[in-house]
């Protein structure tokens, strides 16, 4: 593909348990849904950290998260069903894993009910040299096929911030590609990193997985992407729509999109022109939800000095949106997740530093752009090692997962009850 970018325009902490009615606007029915929440269902004790959540057959919930075993990191999973959840199970653990506060492992559930779980491993001596790696479940996670690369190259640069979703009769995943950024010492430096240069751009890339771990052809959806912000990939009807921090050539980061279906995309098309002009990775990417028509995205950015959290519905599989909806309370630090709901509105999950303590926060918001009052899901920190917290929807309930840093700390999952 030739070049065809354009430019476009340290306390202990507390986990409170709170419950709040979330209420729609008066004589509109459908908009009456609680949003209830309950105790801390699940904690791993600290250092575990960077947990993930995927939704997996009739309901189930799949959780990742990477959690050291004698010293060695270890990338762990455990399965909600109706009867709890199981006992942690290690999926892989090694030196050689690559563990980052915002480039976290993630699973995905088949339509077959294989599970795929994607990790990170270091491949040579140097900053941003690490591959991803996938295996592959039949028996509920308690054993796995030899680790696999994800990407056909095997340069010693940087390959990460996956998104993965159940397509037709396995899967589709997103990725960050740094191939064309490598130098003569390798590594895949970045602009605006440790010392790094820039040798090229990265790019977001996309294939199929089936459930036997055959990997299907590898298709180029942008050659110019910033270069450490998380992807998101949506399943949308029949198609899928992919999300990520884009990258003019005069340094305007905004969210682009591109829709698609296997090895034809379209091209890439500005989610929404915020105009932010950042010399380098806000490490802040979107996160997208979607069903057979709809879809809804939310984005952070600091366009003219101002952080800021978005959200945005698109009612057409993402060819347009509307007008995007502000709905952080003033100081967000990003880090967002989305889920719709079943009335046409949707949940989004970000960090609010406030005044005194970061707070985890979840927000009801309607295509109207009219706003639920907050629900407060944990007070948190605001380094980088409280990482993103994770979303997702099952029948009657959301739940959410997100770490607490430091002594006494971990990862901690809550249900939130929805219920009209």
């Amino acid at each position: 593909m030739r070049n065809r970018k354009r430019a476009r325009p340290g306390r202990r902490i507390r986990s409170v348990a709170v419950a709040a009615v979330l209420c729609g606007c008066a004589g509109e029915a459908e908009r009456q849904m609680s949003l209830q929440s309950g105790d801390v269902e699940f904690e791993r004790p600290s250092p575990s950290g960077e947990p993930s959540l995927a939704l997996g057959a009739e309901g189930r919930t799949i959780l990742t998260w990477i959690e050291p075993e004698d010293g060695v990191p270890a990338l762990r999973l455990a399965i909600r069903d109706g009867g709890g959840w199981s006992a942690p199970r290690t999926v892989w653990a090694s030196e050689a894993m690559f563990v980052n506060w915002a480039d976290f492992p993630s699973s995905v559930e088949m339509p077959d009910g294989t599970l795929a779980v994607h990790w990170l491993e270091k491949v040579a001596d140097a900053p941003y040299a690490y591959h991803v790696m996938l295996a592959l479940s039949s028996d509920d996670g308690m054993t796995w096929t030899e680790p696999f690369r994800a990407h056909d190259d095997e340069s010693p640069t940087e390959h990460g911030f996956v998104s993965m979703v159940p397509w037709r009769d396995g899967a589709g995943l997103t990725w960050l590609d740094a191939r064309a950024m490598a130098g003569e010492s390798g590594g895949g430096e970045h602009v605006g990193g440790e010392g790094g240069v820039e040798r090229g751009a990265m790019s977001v890339r996309f294939r199929t997985l089936a459930p036997d771990g055959r990997l299907g052809p590898e298709v180029l959806l942008d050659d110019r992407t910033c270069e450490c912000c998380q992807t998101a990939l949506a399943r949308v009807g029949d198609g899928l729509v992919a999300a990520y921090r884009d990258r003019s050539e005069s340094e305007v980061r905004d969210i682009a999109v591109v829709r698609g279906a296997g090895e034809r995309w379209t091209e890439p098309a500005p989610l929404s022109t915020d105009g932010w002009v950042i010399p380098g990775c806000p490490v802040n990417g979107p996160q997208l939800s979607g069903d057979e028509r709809a879809l809804v995205s939310a984005w952070y950015t600091g366009v003219g000095g101002t952080p800021q959290v978005y959200v945005t519905f698109s009612g057409d599989g993402g060819a347009t949106f509307g007008a995007r909806i502000r709905i952080d309370e003033g100081l967000p630090l990003g880090r967002v997740d989305i889920e719709s709901l079943h009335d046409g509105s949707a949940v989004v999950v970000w960090l609010e530093a406030s005044s005194d303590t970061p707070r985890v926060l979840a927000r009801r918001v309607h295509p109207d752009g009219s706003l639920e009052a907050p629900l407060l899901i944990s007070e948190t920190a605001g380094e980088r090692s409280s990482g993103f917290p994770r979303m997702v929807r099952t029948p009657n309930e959301l739940l959410f997962a997100w770490t607490i840093p430091g002594e006494g700390g971990g990862v901690r999952v809550r249900a939130v009850g929805l219920s009209d």
